[in-house]
């Protein structure tokens, strides 16, 4: 299967995201960095176009209701956009269907701060556990029947951090 490539681009408080292959939490990460962005900044639309998208795991799921909570929290507008039957049905087994507009149509990514990350590499490092962690935990706030799925992720994740957060304090 393709490896990830997510494209971000902003202008006016209009958001577009663009994901092609796979999205998983290798291509997160920038995601990620949108949605703490939003967390603090007034915007009126994000659009997510899926027309390319082979499949998403449940971390960059997690990240996609991160925004959908935070836009609904605003009365910003949040649009998945050619899902497909695949997609949709990931989205709606996690309890996502109620966040988002789902649409077809075409989406034009702004021209200015386009972040594109193509993704190949699978090393989970400690932003990236950090990530994990933070999209499972919001599934879970977001569904109450994601607590039994994921409740397993969570701890081990947090042991990974534990982990990872000690190595870095012995070097």
């Amino acid at each position: 299967m393709q490896n990830a490539n997510l494209s971000i681009a902003g202008e006016n408080g209009v958001y577009a995201v663009k994901a092609s292959g796979r999205a998983t939490f290798e291509c997160a990460g920038p995601l990620r960095d949108l949605a703490k962005k939003l967390e603090a900044e007034d915007f009126t639309r994000v659009d997510v176009e899926l027309s390319d998208c082979q499949g998403m795991d449940s971390t960059f799921m997690g990240i996609l209701a991160m925004l959908g909570l935070r836009a609904r929290k605003i009365g910003a507008v949040m649009n998945i956009v050619n899902a497909g039957e695949l997609n949709k049905s990931l989205l709606y087994g996690l309890g996502l269907k109620k966040l988002f507009n789902y649409t077809e149509g075409e989406v034009i990514l702004p021209e200015k701060e386009n972040i594109s990350a193509n993704v190949s590499s699978g090393k989970m490092d400690l932003d990236s556990a950090r990530t994990v962690l933070d999209a499972h935990k919001t599934l879970m706030d977001v569904d109450d029947s994601n607590k039994k799925k994921f409740e397993a992720v969570v701890d081990m994740v947090q042991k990974d951090i534990d982990r990872l957060n000690k190595d870095e304090d012995n070097q």
